[in-house]
């Protein structure tokens, strides 16, 4: 790998957002570099020599190999928020197709990715964090469900709308399975709903044939995400009550 073509990652594996430009750089078959990031204790270097809001994922492209502790060059392109670097990898490497050479489909593209942020992201955030109901959750999926074709992936070939959508969706899971103290009563009946009601087949079927994807699983695990999204949750909520 070229100095001018490392990309390195800095990624938690329990948050989904660094899952979705994993499966794009696996899409795309380019190599990376991980860094990763632990949420329940943050190095004071990343906040203080890399990414200020501590967030992940955050890119940085080109330059030597990076190790933790220490600073990326400020004259490398760096970025965070997901789908500003999948919007980034996809301009920047378009022999990889991670969007569709047609102006409007890379237009639906980009609609069905503004759905999964401005409704499905918050509705799940209101579900999973602040007891709202299980119907918030359900009418943004049938929105998303909605927007999807009869068959294959989000605008008909793979794209980086379909890796917007299923690290969220599946980490939706993980969090009604794990039950935060700031989920309302009655996670079961919603992930029966979610697994097996005919409200939602288009959309199951529609997250398995991600699944069957190699990029899918090269990173994902479920029951790692699972269990780091519990010693997460533990460490918030243990935090919480001392205050």
């Amino acid at each position: 790998m070229s100095e001018s073509e490392r990309i390195t990652i800095y990624a938690a594996e329990e948050s989904p957002f660094p899952h979705r430009v994993f499966v794009a750089l696996e899409e795309a078959k380019l190599p990376y570099d991980i860094i990763w990031i632990d949420l329940c204790d943050k190095p004071d270097w990343y906040t203080e020599n890399v990414y200020p809001t501590a967030k992940v994922p955050y890119l940085v492209y080109g330059g030597p190999k990076l190790h933790p502790g220490q600073s990326p060059s400020p004259d490398l392109p760096q970025l965070g928020e997901s789908m500003v670097i999948l919007e980034f990898l996809a301009d920047t490497f378009p022999k990889a197709q991670l969007l569709p050479s047609s102006p409007f489909l890379r237009a639906k593209a980009r609609l069905f990715y503004k759905a999964v942020e401005e409704i499905f992201v918050p509705a799940l955030i209101e579900v999973a964090y602040k007891k709202g109901p299980g119907e918030t959750l359900y009418k943004a999926l049938e929105h998303i469900q909605s927007l999807l074709p009869p068959t294959g992936f989000a605008v008909g070939d793979w794209s980086i709308a379909d890796a917007a959508f299923w690290p969220v969706y599946l980490q939706a899971f993980v969090l009604l399975e794990l039950k935060p103290p700031t989920l309302a009563p009655g996670s079961e009946e919603v992930l029966e709903t979610l697994q097996n009601s005919p409200r939602f087949a288009r959309l199951r079927t529609y997250v398995e044939e991600n699944m069957t994807r190699p990029s899918a699983t090269k990173r994902w695990n479920t029951e790692t995400v699972k269990a780091k999204m519990a010693r997460r949750l533990e460490f918030v909520f243990s935090g919480a009550q001392k205050k």
